[in-house]
């Protein structure tokens, strides 16, 4: 199986200058102009573009093919139930002729969240509702977690949580390792860096972080022997210099 980990397009909040970042955030913010056109080369890219990490080589560019090594070949899109991941899956299960699919477990670290300072602190938001995704993505499949009073329900969660659910991820990853084919995941920078480190085994307390740029893709692939492989990391080729974010 393999594993192609996507952090989402630039959000509103990725835009913020940091002086004013702490006053001006919100809890779950949408896609600039610009993250909505990383999300558009990036599904394009996804869709017709060349991976180059497939055992099976594509046409011979002297028999007239492209000479691509591989194709993603994607089979299977999913996304964490944040604004910012579901839009930038629109555009990708548009191109790729696919449902995305909600998994609740790959929202970013924290939750739906905003800090109001003392000394009401920080204060957790449902989230998106069952029937705003059905209106707003429509055609995007859900568990039945995500309900008409939102799915997050937690405040803010500590960083020790945020690192067993994505040793959770990991752990169900590997299981449909031997039954699935090539999964998109669009996720967040800090979780998708957690996530990587589950499924390489590396402590979180290494002070290791695997960065992530807005629509990077990292691939992993999962071998038949149960073996694990990073074979690359944080992929921005679809985007020009001056829209990498």
């Amino acid at each position: 199986m393999d594993l192609y980990i996507i952090r989402h397009a630039q959000s509103t909040n990725n835009a913020l200058p940091p002086e004013t970042e702490a006053a001006t955030r919100v809890c779950d913010p949408l896609l600039t102009e610009l993250g909505h056109r990383q999300a558009e080369l990036l599904a394009e890219h996804l869709a017709t573009g060349c991976d180059g990490w497939s055992e099976t080589v594509s046409a011979d560019p002297e028999a007239g093919g492209d000479g691509c090594v591989s194709t993603y070949g994607i089979t299977h899109l999913v996304c964490s139930p944040m604004r910012r991941t579901l839009l930038t899956a629109q555009p990708i299960g548009r191109a790729l002729g696919l449902q995305p699919e909600v998994w609740l477990d790959i929202h970013e670290h924290g939750g739906i969240y905003l800090d109001h300072d003392a000394p009401v602190g920080r204060v957790g938001y449902p989230g998106i509702t069952r029937g705003e995704l059905e209106m707003q993505f429509p055609g995007y499949r859900a568990p039945d977690e995500l309900t008409e009073t939102g799915w997050w329900r937690d405040g803010f969660e500590e960083w020790k949580l945020c690192v067993a659910r994505a040793a959770g991820v990991a752990s169900r990853l590997r299981e449909q390792a031997t039954s699935t084919g090539r999964i998109a995941m669009v996720t967040h920078g800090a979780f998708a860096s957690v996530l990587i480190m589950a499924l390489v085994s590396t402590p979180p307390s290494a002070g290791v972080h695997f960065s992530h740029n807005n629509t990077g893709i990292s691939l992993v692939r999962f071998r038949p022997d149960g073996g694990i492989r990073l074979r690359y990391l944080n992929r921005v080729a679809h985007l020009q210099p001056a829209m990498i974010t």
